[in-house]
């Protein structure tokens, strides 16, 4: 089997050692065998990117875009075959596979133009005769440590704002999914740009980053993961002076008014709540119904969810693949347990599965699991599970249900289902959350928007879009004596 080797300074540098990636479908199918660096891998990265740095950040605005033009058109072209691999690398189904490889796509694209976009400032100063100019300068090494729920998607919305703004970047990937890091950087490497530009160091996290967050010729650190190493990352930047950008965890509440439309609420919430297998951030695991639609509604859910096919995530009719790995696939279970222990009722699910195509392949199957008449202040409605796990909290009224929303440490994405022109406007104002979705699902945003959440979701500048800026540049104000 043919080893992937890190992408130091425009080489193909083998590991210390390497490590296998598995298909969590099918666990007898190995991918391929990707590098484990160290701590002197991510020294010679960073020395690299530096050194690349003066040149790239000063360098054409028009040869920036067109390198990133570039990857964005070859992963475009390659929908199918990056699709195939991400989808048999994370688990989810080949459709979404194949939506998150064109995201990712779309994204390079979009900054491509943004390389063209990036504006100033002239004003006068309150002094006469003389003039203010204010502009945007690229910050230096940026650091960017992604997770495995979006393997593609995520490294590409950090990837591609550092370099559209003139950075340098070390790229350090989830352990788990790296077959879609290591495509990702191949193509950034056969784009042109120079060596030294754009890193690629795999390996554990405790290793490659820590010493990312930690060298001195890093100026900011890009993270997406889970709270507890969120904190650690933020606290050693701040002792360190880099700049932070964290994205963290989610118990986005999903609202179901006695007015909506009842279709249309089971279907957002089977998508939010099972789609991707649960495994997205902005996934809602939080069901917050109203009194006189509860009975209907949990009726109707549990009719959509056992129409769900559980399977092989590339399988044509599957709607959910595998749980990622078998920690996840125990931590979910354990919150079954938990959930149970508390007195919520499982409705359905909450045990592995086997293949609906029959196939006989060992994989970390879980059924899609329910759990109703749940209290807001159980453990199941507190804490994230991150999987296929929903629970269901049956309220009063919208006052009610609003403030159950919001009563939570997280704040990335909330949705309400309802007819009512005013409680959508209210709902929108006065949730406590970065994103607000009203009569769609939670999980499922645009790439050219900001994306980023309140309270212990997010911390830092907004990703995505034309405020991507804020974090991957700095503010220089000049001022010159006519």
């Amino acid at each position: 089997m043919t080893p992937h080797h890190n992408l130091i300074d425009g080489q193909w540098t083998p590991g210390l050692s390497y490590a296998p990636n598995t298909n969590p479908s099918d666990l007898s199918d190995v991918i391929g065998e990707y590098a484990q660096g160290g701590a002197s891998d991510v020294n010679t990265a960073v020395a690299a990117a530096a050194a690349a740095f003066p040149a790239w950040s000063t360098s054409g605005i028009q040869a920036r875009s067109d390198a990133l033009d570039k990857i964005g058109t070859e992963i475009l072209a390659r929908k199918a075959d990056l699709g195939e691999l991400l989808a048999r690398e994370e688990g989810k189904t080949l459709p979404e596979a194949i939506g998150e490889v064109g995201r990712a796509g779309q994204i390079f694209k979009f900054f491509a133009g943004e390389c063209l976009r990036l504006s100033g400032e002239t004003v006068p100063s309150v002094r006469p005769g003389i003039g203010v100019e204010i502009t945007r300068e690229p910050i230096g090494v940026v650091g960017l440590i992604t997770p495995w729920n979006f393997p593609i998607a995520i490294p590409a919305w950090k990837i591609a704002p550092a370099l559209a703004f003139g950075n340098c970047v070390v790229l350090k990937p989830a352990d788990l999914v790296p077959g879609s890091a290591w495509a990702l950087a191949d193509i950034i490497h056969r784009s042109g740009i120079p060596a030294g530009v754009f890193n690629l160091v795999m390996g554990p996290g405790r290793v490659i980053g820590e010493a990312l967050v930690n060298h001195p010729d890093v100026a900011a650190i890009s993270f997406t993961g889970s709270v507890g190493v969120g904190r650690g990352i933020a606290e050693a930047c701040v002792k360190h002076g880099k700049k932070v950008q964290l994205e963290m965890g989610g118990k986005n509440p999903q609202i179901v008014l006695d007015d909506a439309d009842l279709n249309q609420a089971v279907e957002l919430s089977a998508q939010s709540g099972f789609y991707s297998t649960g495994q997205r951030c902005t996934a809602s695991s939080r069901l917050i119904v109203t009194d006189q639609i509860y009975p209907a509604f949990i009726e109707a859910l549990q009719a959509r969810m056992a129409c769900i096919k559980v399977g092989d995530a590339r399988a044509a009719g599957t709607d959910m693949g595998p749980v990622v790995s078998q920690a996840q696939l125990e931590q979910d279970l354990s919150y079954v347990e938990i959930a149970k222990a508390e007195g919520a009722v499982l409705a359905a699910g909450g045990a592995r599965v086997a293949c609906h195509t029959g196939s006989g392949k060992d994989g970390y199957y879980l059924a899609p699991t329910l759990f109703v008449d749940t209290e807001a202040g159980m453990r199941i409605n507190r804490e994230e599970v991150f999987g296929p796990v929903v629970s269901v909290i049956r309220v009063k009224n919208y006052e009610q249900a609003l403030a159950v929303s919001n009563d939570t440490p997280f704040g990335l994405s909330a949705g309400i289902a309802t007819t009512s022109l005013k409680y959508a406007t209210h709902f929108k104002r006065h949730s406590q959350a970065g994103m607000v979705m009203v009569n769609l699902p939670t999980a499922g945003v645009d790439y050219h928007v900001p994306f980023g959440g309140r309270k212990g979701s997010s911390y830092g500048p907004r990703e995505q879009g034309r405020y991507a800026q804020e974090f991957y540049t700095t503010v220089k104000t000049a001022y010159t004596l006519a």
